[in-house]
């Protein structure tokens, strides 16, 4: 769901009941779990500290990517709010998600969109070669490679993540889920604006490829295996290389739902 218009909310004493728990159940993990998150008071230190271990590197160490991030949560409360419904989001539509903390500190998709964000930031800032070098550790760590120019809005569902690529002017707005080996890339060596849009809800499944300046309207189904070389209209879902326009979703936002199933398929896909 959107995040709240504030980062006081119930989500980081949730996150700490949910650890306390744990502990309790595997003591042999409460080292780990304490320095992870009982030991910082806010959601922002936790992952902070969790981010910069995961991203260190000989050129970077784990310090000082803690405060490169530090410094860009203080100035970033649309990141704040961001990361809020990022995490909102896996708990909701993921249902390998038994609560918060299980995202927060396992979920490679989830790591991968917040260490972006970060990226994103100093690309905004104009520190595009710190921006590019993060980028690169982004795509070794985790699997995931999303250009830091990308625009990308609040509670993305990137489930899974290995092998998702977001090319540099790619649009992703809000409420957009997405599974592993997901491409928006471009169709070649075109310069510019080259990279997909996609609107708010949609859903695309494992695999699909979406190359060029096309849209994908608000509310389509982007059927697993499928290769997008055009336009999608809003509110239909597509299937197929090349992907046809094969029926419509049940709910208006199937980002939401995570049925990647075509209940409602044509017999014989139309154009698009």
């Amino acid at each position: 769901m959107p995040a709240d218009d504030t980062t006081d909310d119930d989500l980081w004493p949730a996150i700490r009941r949910e650890v306390t728990a744990e502990v309790d159940r595997e003591p042999i993990l409460g080292s780990y779990l304490h320095a992870a998150i009982l030991n910082h008071e806010r959601l922002e230190d936790a992952l902070s500290f969790h981010l910069a271990g995961k991203l260190e590197s000989l050129s970077l160490p784990s310090m000082l990517v803690r405060e490169l991030i530090d410094g860009v949560l203080t100035d970033g409360l649309d990141i704040s709010l961001a990361v809020r419904a990022d995490l909102r989001a896996v708990r909701e539509r993921d249902p390998a998600s038994h609560g918060y903390w299980q995202p927060f500190l396992y979920f490679k998709g989830f790591h991968a969109l917040q260490s972006y964000r970060i990226a994103h930031q100093l690309w905004q800032d104009g520190r595009r070669g710190l921006a590019l070098h993060l980028q690169s550790r982004i795509s070794e760590v985790f699997g995931v490679d999303i250009h830091p120019a990308a625009r990308l809005g609040r509670g993305i569902l990137i489930d899974h993540g290995t092998g998702v690529v977001i090319g540099e002017t790619s649009v992703v707005e809000d409420d957009v889920s997405m599974l592993h080996e997901v491409t928006l890339g471009g169709t070649g060596k075109e310069t510019g604006d080259r990279h997909p849009k996609v609107r708010r809800g949609v859903l695309i499944g494992a695999g699909a490829k979406v190359l060029g300046n096309v849209e994908i309207g608000e509310g389509a189904k982007v059927g697993a295996g499928s290769v997008v070389l055009n336009d999608v209209p809003p509110h239909v879902t597509v299937a197929g290389v090349p992907a046809r326009i094969v029926g419509r979703p049940e709910v208006d936002r199937p980002s939401l739902d995570m049925d990647q199933r075509f209940p409602n398929a044509h017999a014989e896909g139309s154009g698009i």
